[in-house]
C-alpha cells in the first residue's frame, strides 16, 4: 500500500487526504479527459527544513501545456504556488513523488472538452526506487506506441496511458520488469513510462521527438548534462537490433531517474556502465543541490518560511 502524504491540494486548498474525494460520475473518470504531471522532491540533505524540487518550472510548464490540449487554462505559476503550499502543509521528511492532476470535473456522460468544468489537484506519496538501480529486464512489447495523429503525445494525457498499462502488465506477467514499445515504423520508441538511451562507442543515442515519444524532462536534462560533460548525444531512430549490441542501455524518467537495462528479451547486456554511472552520479548531485553549475534546475522551498 503506498504511503500517501497526509494532505492533498483539492478544490483550491489543502485538505486531509481522506477528504479529497470525487463522485463516481466524474467525467474524467469515464473518458480519460485528464492530464497529469510527476515531480520528485526531497529534503535538502544539508538542511531538512528545505525541500528541493527537480526542474519544477519545466514540469509546471508541461502540465500547463497538457491542460491546454484539454482546452483548459492552468498557468505554470498557479501550479507552482499550489505545490509550495502543498509541501508546507505536508512537511515531508523523506523523498516523495508529487502527482499534479488537471481533469474534467463535471458530472455526467458524453465525451467532450467543450462546455465542461475542470479542476486541479495534487497528492503525494513517499517513493524510494521506482525501478531497481541495479538494472531491469525488458521485453519488446506486442503493443505499439501510439502516433501523435491519434493521440496528443506532446502532453501527459491520462487516457493515452492504456497502452503503457497493457505493455507493463504484459511484461511483468511474462517474467520481465519493464516493456519497450516500438512505434508504427518499427523503431524503438520508449518504455511504458520512461525514455530510452543507448551508448555505442562512447556516443549517446536516443529516439528523437519525431519517434512518438513523450518529451521527457529527465530525458532533456540528461541530454544537456551529457553534452556539458563532453559526451556526444545524437537524437535519431533506434533499431531493435541495436539494443542487443549497445555498450550501455538505460531508461530515464522522473520516478525512474536513470535506470540501467541489464537484459532485453533473452540477451544479457554488458555489466560495465561507465558513462551511465557518471551521468547518474552527476544527476544525483544536482538533485541534492550540490552542483552550483546547475543550481537553476533546483527549486528550493523553505518549510519554516
Amino acid at each position: 500500500m503506498p504511503r500517501f502524504l497526509p494532505y492533498a491540494w483539492f478544490g483550491g486548498q489543502c485538505v486531509p487526504f481522506a477528504e479529497a474525494t470525487l463522485s463516481i460520475a466524474t467525467h474524467a473518470l469515464h473518458y480519460g479527459t485528464a492530464a497529469f504531471g510527476g515531480m520528485r522532491a526531497l529534503p535538502n540533505p544539508q538542511d531538512p527544513a528545505e525541500i528541493l524540487l527537480f526542474r519544477a518550472d519545466r514540469h509546471a510548464r508541461r502540465l500547463s501545456q497538457s491542460a491546454h490540449l484539454l482546452l483548459t487554462e492552468l498557468a505554470p505559476e498557479t501550479i507552482l504556488e499550489a505545490v509550495r503550499t502543498f509541501l508546507k502543509a505536508n512537511r515531508p521528511s523523506c523523498p516523495i513523488y508529487l502527482r499534479p492532476f488537471v481533469y474534467t470535473s463535471d458530472l455526467g456522460i458524453a465525451p467532450r472538452l467543450h462546455d465542461i468544468e475542470t479542476d486541479f489537484l495534487i497528492y503525494g506519496l513517499e517513493l524510494g526506487d521506482y525501478l531497481s538501480p541495479d538494472g531491469v529486464s525488458c521485453r519488446i512489447s506486442s503493443w505499439t506506441r501510439q502516433e501523435d495523429r491519434s493521440l496528443p503525445l506532446r502532453g501527459k494525457i491520462s487516457g493515452a496511458y492504456i497502452t503503457s498499462s497493457l505493455a507493463k502488465t504484459e511484461a511483468v506477467k511474462s517474467g520481465f520488469d519493464e516493456a519497450l514499445l516500438l512505434n508504427t515504423r518499427g523503431k524503438v520508441s520508449e518504455a511504458s513510462g520512461m525514455n530510452l538511451f543507448i551508448i555505442r562507442d562512447g556516443v549517446l543515442f536516443t529516439p528523437g521527438v519525431d519517434q512518438d515519444i513523450l518529451e521527457g524532462i529527465t530525458r532533456a536534462s540528461v541530454i544537456e548534462l551529457a553534452r556539458h560533460m563532453g559526451y556526444t548525444v545524437v537524437e535519431r531512430p533506434i533499431d531493435k537490433s541495436e539494443l542487443f549490441i549497445a555498450d550501455e542501455v538505460f531508461l530515464t524518467g522522473t520516478a525512474a531517474k536513470i535506470t540501467p537495462i541489464r537484459r532485453v528479451e533473452c540477451t544479457d547486456l554488458g555489466g560495465e556502465r561507465p558513462i551511465m554511472n557518471a551521468l547518474r552520479e552527476q544527476l544525483t548531485a544536482i538533485t541534492e543541490g550540490r552542483d552550483p553549475n546547475f543550481e537553476g534546475w533546483v527549486t528550493r522551498v523553505r518549510l519554516d518560511g
